[in-house]
């Protein structure tokens, strides 16, 4: 029996060390892998980032926690700002979850690390007010630890 869990679970290594590779050789700009953070797992990341230039988020600096499960890649990975700094931003709540189709029922196979690096950076640099999400202090006051397991309601585009 443990060698059937092995062996299911080399797909999932093989995926995360091409990624992990991708993303140290080829990072989104003002992204860079955490190094300490991959030493003793390769199923959660830490991903630091700096705002973008010429945004509101310019030289501020952030942290992004990835955490795959044993289906990733056909179920997503769990995203969260983590830190002392969590961007203030109408998609971000206080303890770091992120509002972001791509993270939960918009999710593909297909995408990857890098396209979910893109995806916040852009989501960042077209904000044009720092705020943040109105239902902020009840949402951080009830929900679950686990960012995925959240009923999200996209209904905000401007942002």
């Amino acid at each position: 029996m443990g060698l059937l869990v092995l062996c299911g679970r080399a797909p999932l290594q093989k995926r995360l060390q091409k990624e992990l590779l991708a993303l140290q050789s080829d990072p989104p700009a003002g992204m860079t892998l955490n190094e300490n953070s991959v030493q003793n797992t390769i199923t959660q990341w830490i991903v630091d980032m700096e705002g973008a230039p010429g945004t509101l988020y310019e030289g501020e600096k952030f942290q992004l926690l990835f955490k795959f499960s044993g289906r990733y890649p056909f179920d997503s990975p769990q995203v969260m700002f983590t830190g002392e700094n969590i961007p203030v931003h109408p998609h971000v709540y206080s303890n770091g979850h992120i509002c972001l189709s791509i993270l939960t029922e918009d999710w593909s196979p297909a995408l990857s690390v890098q396209s979910v690096c893109l995806s916040i950076i852009s989501m960042l640099s077209s904000c044009k007010e720092k705020r943040r999400p109105p239902d902020n202090s009840f949402y951080v006051r009830t929900c679950n630890k686990n960012p995925k397991k959240t009923k999200w309601w996209y209904h905000d585009n401007t942002c």
